[in-house]
């Protein structure tokens, strides 16, 4: 079994040092007023005004209307991401049971035709997607950002391989117990899927959680505005002689690394088995 080098892991703690310094200045940055960040740009110790930033950001009403605050984009990007998340996991487990354990005709190429989808990009596919949306009355609301992009080939492809990799033996037995296609997919696959199902939930949450062009094209009212949408609007205001608060873009950049990183630490061990065992 190879053993690791001293060498070998100071090369990964300057790497993981290396891949820091940004959050380290965004947030030591936030700390320091704006006008400060503007004369004389990024910092890397923290300031006085932390407290006073972040408490602003989080609860003080903002925009043009004057009514949305950080705490209402951190919900707004959180219903997205677990919407996403969930969505996507419910769809592509359902639509990969089909194609294994269904034997209909023509269930190879109908997966290399969902398969192929991953060639078209979300930008391909916006006008027509924002079309349908605005038709169905369905734009400024959480149903017009979610539903639209819930289909996941992705998804799709990565539940089928794992369910192609249980045993042909444990169908078999659920047959001769007297159970149905739907009580094995429930009674059965989607326990033993747990693992891939936490490892395609972080990976869906952090796509939805850092939308940005879709929400900004589907969203005018700023009560639906998420976190992204939020720091651009910041980074935005050029008014005379008036600075960004580059201080409250960067809080608002520390809080949207908050719950993405917290999910892959708290599940990171369900990640790896997840994504290894489909695999086998």
């Amino acid at each position: 079994m190879y053993k690791m080098k001293p060498f070998d892991h100071l090369i990964l703690i300057l790497g993981a040092l290396f891949l820091l310094i940004p959050v380290i200045m965004a947030l030591a940055s936030s700390t320091h007023s704006a006008v400060e960040i503007h004369t004389q740009g990024l910092k890397f110790l923290p300031g006085s005004d932390g407290i006073d930033t972040y408490a602003k950001v989080l609860t003080q009403a903002g925009g043009f209307t004057g009514q949305v605050t950080g705490t209402r984009m951190m919900m707004n990007s959180m219903i997205l991401g677990v919407g996403f998340a969930v969505g996507k996991i419910v769809l592509s487990m359902m639509a990969a049971y089909a194609l294994v354990y269904f034997r209909f005709r023509f269930a190879v190429p109908l997966f290399w035709m969902i398969f192929t989808t991953l060639l078209l990009p979300l930008e391909v596919r916006i006008m027509p997607s924002y079309q349908v949306m605005s038709d169905l009355h369905l734009l400024n609301s959480y149903t017009g950002l979610i539903v639209p992009l819930l289909a996941s080939a992705t998804g799709t492809f990565y539940f089928r391989q794992y369910f192609k990799a249980v045993p042909d033996e444990i169908l078999e037995a659920a047959r001769i117990d007297g159970a149905g296609p739907v009580k094995f997919f429930l009674d059965i696959l989607i326990p033993l899927s747990k693992p891939m199902m936490a490892a395609m939930f972080i990976i869906m949450f952090v796509y939805g959680w850092n939308q940005y062009l879709w929400p900004m094209m589907m969203t005018t009212e700023e009560g639906f505005f998420t976190l992204m949408r939020g720091i651009k609007s910041i980074l935005q205001v050029w008014i005379g002689s008036q600075i960004p608060d580059y201080n409250e873009a960067f809080a608002l950049a520390v809080l949207a690394m908050i719950p993405p990183v917290a999910l892959v630490v708290y599940f990171q061990r369900m990640f790896i088995k997840g994504l290894t065992e489909s695999d086998k």
